[in-house]
């Protein structure tokens, strides 16, 4: 009876110790994560239910932020909506769709030509604003030196130049141009390493039961052996096309974007924050972003989801 008291002690121990180191290694990732995640989340919430323009003491007003967001914010509901779902809907999955291709195109190739293509690749994501002034801004420039301008005028297919960058009807067409080409960020390389690690043997398995060619090997032995990776670059895609309220100001030069067509809601939120000072309003838009953001990524939860 002894020995097992002290055997029921030592595990108790045990058990204690193992909680302790646990939580001091997950000590580091709580802080930062209530530091720059949790807390300002919460005081967004809170803000949103103020009245509140940084001099003065935030005032309590319920609702009335959501209010006029949702029934009279002619802005945000004639322009800011309709160009942020137009443009998250086809830079989100257009991003992802790409992001793969690209990644099993690049996993075909030998180690060395892979990892300098992979690089090229991904270098825009990490210099998208110099690129922008130093790249686009030349191609798609609104006179005849515009590198597109002279190409369309010299092939005899527009007899004027067009001002792409300032036309309401083009800006926001360059922008997913753009933001597709700087789709190749974190995720592309989380593809890339789910496709490499995919157990070549499953290959050699479905060959064996009848499968004839490489693109039923992507669609029923790639694509399933990847779901946590296509999971996690989902997710990052959603967060950039929803994140990219810079393009359309960089490109453009002026913020707002002529007629409003290339402002997103990132956009909204900057106008109202750190122009208008109404930093109850912002918060109240960046919680509908939120909402948003949750929304969509739950969805590419239930696609990319193992199911049990």
């Amino acid at each position: 009876m002894k020995q097992l008291k002290k055997k029921g002690k030592h595990r108790r121990l045990d058990c204690r110790n193992d909680f302790i180191s646990s939580m001091l290694l997950l000590a580091p990732y709580l802080l930062l994560f209530s530091l720059f995640i949790a807390i300002p989340v919460i005081i967004a919430i809170g803000l949103s239910f103020t009245y509140f323009d940084v001099i003065n003491t935030p005032e309590f007003t319920g609702l009335s932020n959501y209010i006029s967001l949702l029934t009279s914010d002619e802005i945000f509901l004639k322009y800011i909506i309709p160009n942020t779902f137009k443009y998250a809907l086809i830079v989100g999955p257009g991003g992802c769709i790409l992001s793969f291709l690209l990644a099993w195109l690049v996993t075909q190739i030998p180690a060395v030509p892979r990892t300098i293509l992979t690089l090229c690749l991904y270098m825009p994501s990490m210099v998208g604003t110099l690129m922008i002034q130093v790249v686009w801004k030349t191609i798609f420039s609104g006179d005849q030196r515009g590198i597109l301008n002279s190409f369309l005028i010299s092939h005899g297919w527009i007899d004027m130049p067009i001002n792409w960058l300032l036309s309401p009807d083009y800006l926001m067409k360059v922008m997913i141009i753009v933001a597709l080409w700087q789709a190749m960020g974190i995720g592309f390389l989380a593809m890339i390493s789910g496709i490499l690690n995919v157990n070549d043997e499953l290959y050699e398995a479905a060959y064996v039961d009848g499968m004839k060619n490489r693109f039923q090997e992507v669609i029923y032995i790639t694509i399933p052996s990847m779901k946590p990776q296509m999971l996690f670059a989902a997710v990052m895609a959603i967060v950039n096309a929803f994140n990219t309220g810079w393009i359309g100001p960089a490109l453009s030069g002026t913020n707002p974007t002529p007629g409003y067509s290339g402002n997103l809601i990132l956009n909204h939120i900057e106008d109202y924050a750190f122009s208008r000072y109404e930093m109850g309003y912002a918060a109240a838009i960046s919680v509908v972003l939120l909402i948003m953001i949750a929304f969509f990524s739950k969805v590419a939860g239930r696609l990319f989801t193992e199911k049990e």
